[in-house]
């Protein structure tokens, strides 16, 4: 029996009911607001698991709601909007969601972002050793392993690879890693970053031409799969 909650901030009716049937015929607990002050008070006073929020809500923007949350609320947001340009895409991601879906979206997929969600959120120690297929991350002794066999990586490349395993399935915007790998000064400096990522894919993929692992995100970013 699935015992997670999940928080519906949407003001469409019939988005809220169609969630809902989805959502409790999967063994979630569903909550719903239609106001995103109300949905605040709701996550205050009954913090959920996780948060679909709409970004076009009737009182206050979602981005406005979506940067109250994250001042203390430390579980997932994924985000569910009609709005669907890249600005908006990466200011939700920078603002702290942790998924971005458009409308109209597939069922399927919502669930399958949800789960990955919850999952990584709920991972008692991120510090274990992380294994994905054929690769080896050890966070602690900071040592990759492809098939058993070591990869020599630079410390930067090692400081990218973590960012990414502890986020995986998570998409993470070009300003944010920037930021967090090279420092605030270093938001703009794309290419910094599209250099380090290709020699990962080098010394990480099969095939770095058509990678499985580090995906890009088209004029978003990357995501760790």
């Amino acid at each position: 029996m699935n015992k997670a909650e999940i928080l519906i901030i949407d003001d469409e009716p019939q988005i809220r009911k169609l969630l809902k049937i989805a959502l409790e015929s999967n063994d979630y607990k569903v909550k719903q607001s239609a106001s995103g002050k109300e949905g605040l008070i709701i996550a205050v006073n009954h913090p959920p698991d996780l948060i679909l929020l709409d970004l076009g809500l009737p009182d206050l923007s979602g981005h406005d709601v979506l940067v109250e949350l994250t001042t203390w609320y430390n579980k997932p947001i994924i985000i569910l909007s009609v709005q669907n340009s890249e600005n908006d895409i990466v200011k939700a991601l920078d603002n702290g969601a942790s998924d971005y879906l458009t409308k109209p979206f597939r069922t399927g997929e919502l669930l399958a972002r949800i789960r990955s969600c919850i999952k990584r959120n709920t991972t008692e120690n991120i510090e274990k050793p992380i294994i994905i297929n054929d690769l080896e991350i050890d966070l602690m002794a900071r040592t990759v392993k492809k098939k058993d066999a070591s990869i020599k990586l630079t410390t930067t490349e090692f400081n990218l690879l973590a960012l990414f395993a502890k986020n995986e399935g998570k998409v993470l915007t070009h300003q944010y890693i920037l930021k967090e790998i090279w420092g605030v000064g270093f938001q703009s400096e794309t290419q910094y970053l599209r250099v380090f990522v290709a020699q990962l894919r080098k010394k990480l993929e099969d095939n770095p031409n058509h990678p499985k692992h580090i995906i890009t995100e088209s004029g978003v970013g990357y995501r760790f799969c």
